[in-house]
């Protein structure tokens, strides 16, 4: 996944916004303009790194004269002690930015980090660990570039990516044949239909209305084994809900194609990693 530069540009300039909407009063009143200096970026715990061009990008907006060298690329893992990259420039850009960098490397880090786990834990398995929209506002783009990073996939990207039936859908349309026959009239040939299930008998409903992903929520693998077996290849089958590192293993060996992880943008703690003027 690349990241598009006019999206990359407007959310860097919103968060240097954000941290000084009228500037740095201690920076601008204790550095000189001329002052120059160096400092470098390091891990003080493993990680897998993300984020790498965020953070350059924040220091080329406020000085083009700042040289942000990276020693690695996004997607690699460190250990603690390693330097991930070096700066060097207009001391005023370095000490402004330092923050703005340093939160987006931390977070795009974190989720980077736990996605890895995760993906590890059933990397002998078919199957492909997502994403969902349980991200940032705001910052959704940047953490699902994250979540690719750290070997994982990407589900929808928004509302208008792709059908996606929940429950409260199918409650509001009168079940999920009405459901998907009403959206299916509407939307173009192109688009596939995902619904939510919650039983065995719905899993049967969505196959006769001919859904394209069937979602798994909350099942347990006994039932998942039995939804997988029932749909036989018939539909994409995507497991969600409270998945954690524990128990993942077990839900991919029931056969699903999909395991949709909310946990991976919503609840990784940052990444320790320090700025350091030399």
């Amino acid at each position: 996944m690349k990241l598009d530069k006019y999206y990359l540009h407007d959310t860097v300039m919103n968060a240097l916004k954000e941290d000084m909407p009228l500037g740095d009063i201690t920076t601008d009143n204790i550095i000189s303009e001329g002052d120059v200096s160096n400092a470098e970026f390091l891990a003080k715990q493993d990680a897998v790194i993300a984020g790498l061009e965020v953070a350059r990008h924040v220091f080329e907006v406020l000085d083009s004269r700042v040289s942000f060298t990276a020693l690695i690329k996004d997607g690699d893992s460190v250990k603690k002690g390693d330097i991930i990259a070096r700066i060097s420039g207009p001391a005023r850009a370095l000490l402004k930015g330092e923050r703005t960098a340093l939160n987006f490397l931390q977070r795009l880090s974190a989720i980077a980090t736990m996605t890895s786990r995760y993906a590890m834990k059933v990397k002998d398995l078919p199957v492909k660990i997502t994403d969902t929209r349980k991200t940032t506002p705001g910052l959704r783009l940047l953490e699902k570039y994250a979540v690719n990073a750290g070997g994982g996939s990407n589900h929808r990207f928004s509302l208008s990516d792709g059908v996606l039936i929940k429950d409260n859908h199918i409650a509001a349309a009168g079940g999920i044949t009405n459901a998907i026959n009403r959206v299916r009239a509407s939307i173009p040939h192109t688009v596939k239909i995902e619904v939510e299930v919650e039983s065995l008998e719905e899993v049967q409903e969505a196959l006769d209305c001919k859904a394209d992903i069937i979602m798994l929520d909350n099942m347990s693998n006994e039932k998942m084994a039995e939804a997988v077996a029932l749909i036989n290849k018939r539909a994409l089958v995507e497991a969600s809900g409270n998945m954690t590192e524990e128990t993942i293993y077990d839900v991919a060996r029931t056969g699903v194609d999909i395991i949709s992880v909310g946990k991976l943008t919503h609840s990784a703690n940052s990444v320790d990693i320090s700025m350091n003027i030399e």
